[in-house]
């Protein structure tokens, strides 16, 4: 489609309403869309660094419970902390 000013351009032939409000929504949208999933991408790096945490404290725990037990396991194998994150989970619940 070819126009001959500026003005028909805007106009779009009588629909510009139609076509600009579609636009509109769209450039909203997407805009709405990349804040959005920035937004939720924040959330779960919280999440994360928040369960790397909780997981960093339970192995000091258990480290801490096996010392005063007398084990002398050079370090706790991750089923253990497997284990102690259901755990923990369960009875937070």
């Amino acid at each position: 489609m070819q126009f001959n000013s500026f003005a028909e351009f805007l106009n779009m032939g009588g629909y510009a309403f139609y076509v600009w409000l579609s636009y509109g929504v769209s450039a909203a949208l997407i805009v709405y869309l990349l804040f959005a999933s920035v937004r939720r991408n924040k959330t779960v790096l919280e999440q994360i660094a928040i369960r790397q945490k909780r997981e960093q404290r339970l192995r000091q725990a258990a480290e801490l419970n096996m010392q005063e037990q007398g084990i002398n396991e050079p370090q706790i194998n991750d089923e253990m902390i497997e284990a102690a994150v259901k755990q923990s989970t369960q009875i937070s619940k």
